[in-house]
């Protein structure tokens, strides 16, 4: 099992998971890449996973569908116009594809958008490490912004992220993670860990590689919207919003979001 990054637009990654014949791919939100990936890898695409209905996530949906047939099962949230999916996918539900062999469980996870789903495959655990496919809920270093939902109900979602193994392998969908890291350094200037992650991730960038996958493990030591109930994030956000008290995580977390929004 394989998952490749195909580059679209100026800062996404297009997941394809594939076992050297068949495929899945990730929030296509345009069709030429994965046609030209899929082609030069010579796999046929098997099914399309989608994490929320924006158009750089869903864009390519029905080109790919008219280009290699329009029988393949196009898995998505429920309540959103998401155009050419089949299956509805909801919290809980197992989604077991067989080429390439894998199983997936499906998050609901609110926040960017009211109805952005995760994918969890916790496959052979011995063996493979589990992944996650995120969309824009988690970045490296970061969180999406609030178009929909609200700072509890990101703060939530996060909550469940943090609780999956420490080893997961995080697939987001965009390369925003130098930008990130930037602002995670106000907002924790004194994170060892950080400060070393921001050295590898300008080394990466700096050959041309991406800087995902990352895990959870490193997301709960770097990512201040994962850290909200650490005391130099609290006390970060305390001072930039001039608030004496922030009686929740979920408190420290809009602070934080709205303070990024603006960075």
């Amino acid at each position: 099992m394989q998952v490749w990054p195909i580059p679209a637009f100026d800062d996404n990654y297009i997941w394809c998971i594939h076992d050297g014949k068949s495929a899945l791919v990730v929030d296509p939100g345009d069709s030429a890449p994965v046609l030209e990936y899929l082609e030069q890898a010579h796999l046929k695409l098997k099914g399309i996973l989608i994490t929320h209905h924006h158009a750089d996530h869903t864009g390519g949906i029905l080109n790919l569908l008219n280009s290699l047939g329009p029988k393949i099962p196009v898995y998505g949230p429920v309540g959103d116009n998401i155009p050419g999916r089949t299956v509805v996918a909801m919290e809980g539900d197992k989604i077991e594809i067989d080429f390439p062999r894998i199983s997936l469980k499906v998050f609901e996870v609110p926040g960017h958008t009211l109805s952005h789903i995760a994918y969890f495959a916790n496959m052979q655990a011995n063996v493979v490490e589990p992944m996650l496919f995120c969309g824009d809920t988690l970045f490296a270093s970061g969180c999406g912004r609030l178009f929909e939902g609200t700072p509890t109900q990101m703060t939530q979602s996060l909550a469940k992220f943090a609780a999956l193994p420490k080893n997961t392998l995080v697939y987001c969908t965009h390369e925003y993670t130098l930008s990130n890291i930037r602002f995670a350094l106000a907002v924790e200037p004194n994170n060892v860990n950080l400060i070393s992650w921001s050295e590898r991730a300008q080394e990466l960038r700096q050959k041309g590689l991406p800087t995902l996958p990352t895990t959870i493990g490193q997301e709960l030591q770097v990512n201040p919207f994962m850290r909200s109930d650490q005391a130099e994030v609290i006390a970060s956000a305390k001072s930039v919003s001039n608030q004496a008290d922030l009686p929740s995580p979920a408190h420290v977390l809009a602070t934080i979001r709205a303070w990024k929004d603006r960075f």
